[in-house]
């Protein structure tokens, strides 16, 4: 797989010449109801989504219920300050039992229903639901045990790359490939929350592209939905944000989240910025060309006798293009008319008389 060749997901092509593959991640935005969950899938469902996305783990699959220091964020800027990472994970996680209600919607509302897993056995249950592809969250692109269970499915991959070095992701992505997985798309990511504009690095997404030789796109946690829009325009294929009902109900993941009717816009203005990348071209497009007689040309704009001297007075540049080209002003300005001249006629050659001006081989 190159960076340019499609990658199939359900009935969505993945590639730079297609909208881009707009993901609503739930998160623990749920909090902790299953009603929720599927009114959530409901709306990004309305608003366009074209995937949603869970997270699989428990508690006890991602950390470790201890209680001295490092099992605890000690950022006093991070929106989880001060909270243990076992007690965290208990009120983000998503219940397994719920993941087949949720997915159900999901395809019933016409996405793609997927989720990360975090450890092996999130992958064994995830293909019980047989999930058509994964995502590789940043805080694990580096657990080679994860990788290389999930590239064995042979499923395409999407992973994110915060908090990764270039080497570590060469080396994730090496071993992805020798277990198999030969669809694979890498997302720029900022595994700040939120993330502010300054550190985004969009320009990244190309160099990615080319140094790994695969498509890619951004997992972003910015407030609105101005770098991501953004980061269509530097090649990204695949946009995964955060989604919740409403910011103001709260919710792990809720302060950095879109609500329904942002998600909506981000879905139009996407497509609108991967439709307007276009190619290089400054040929006229059919529409163009019919608008070139709107363009100036020099007119009369004010009657003239015959022998009259043309003027700054007399002669304008105006709309349309039936005149003279204006590069022609100075040259025409100080000579004289043939004949009686009506205001608002299109300027030409054979209305200047060819003693006071020799017309020129070509015009």
């Amino acid at each position: 797989m190159t960076k340019d060749q499609p990658i199939q997901v359900a009935h969505h092509t993945i590639s730079p010449t297609h909208r881009p593959f707009v993901i609503a991640e739930m998160s623990g935005n749920h909090n902790q109801s299953l009603d929720r969950a599927l009114e959530i899938v409901d709306a990004v469902a309305d608003a366009g989504a074209h995937a949603l996305k869970l997270q699989t783990y428990t508690p006890d699959t991602i950390t470790f219920n201890g209680a001295s220091e490092e099992f605890f964020i000690r950022d006093a800027k991070s929106l989880w300050a001060d909270k243990n990472l076992y007690t965290l994970y208990q009120d983000a996680y998503t219940p397994w039992e719920w993941h087949k209600p949720i997915f159900d919607r999901a395809k019933e509302r016409g996405m793609v229903a997927f989720s990360s897993p975090f450890d092996t056995t999130a992958i064994d249950f995830l293909e019980s639901l047989d999930v058509p592809l994964y995502k590789i969250a940043s805080f694990e692109n580096t657990d080679h045990i994860l990788l290389k269970r999930v590239a064995q499915t042979g499923k395409p991959v999407i992973m994110s790359t915060g908090v990764a070095s270039v080497a570590d992701l060469d080396e994730s992505v090496k071993v992805l490939r020798e277990n198999g997985c030969l669809d694979l798309i890498l997302l720029k990511c900022t595994s700040t929350y939120p993330a502010t504009p300054e550190s985004t690095n969009l320009r990244t997404i190309p160099h990615l592209r080319e140094l790994f030789n695969v498509p890619v796109g951004l997992s972003d946690h910015t407030m609105g939905i101005g770098a991501a829009v953004a980061a269509v325009a530097l090649g990204a294929v695949v946009l995964e944000k955060h989604v919740t009902l409403r910011r103001a109900d709260g919710g792990v993941d809720s302060a950095f989240s879109l609500e329904p009717a942002e998600l909506k816009s981000l879905v139009v203005e996407s497509e609108r910025a991967q439709l307007a990348m276009g190619t290089v071209s400054y040929t006229l497009s059919p529409k163009e060309e019919k608008s070139l007689q709107f363009k100036r040309s020099l007119y009369v704009v004010r009657a003239i006798k015959a022998g009259e001297t043309f003027t700054s007075e007399n002669v304008r540049s105006i709309r349309p293009a039936n005149g003279l080209h204006t590069r022609y002003y100075d040259t025409i300005i100080g000579k004289t008319a043939i004949q009686d001249i009506k205001a608002g006629t299109a300027l030409s050659w054979r209305l200047i008389n060819s003693e006071s001006m020799q017309e020129p081989t070509s015009v």
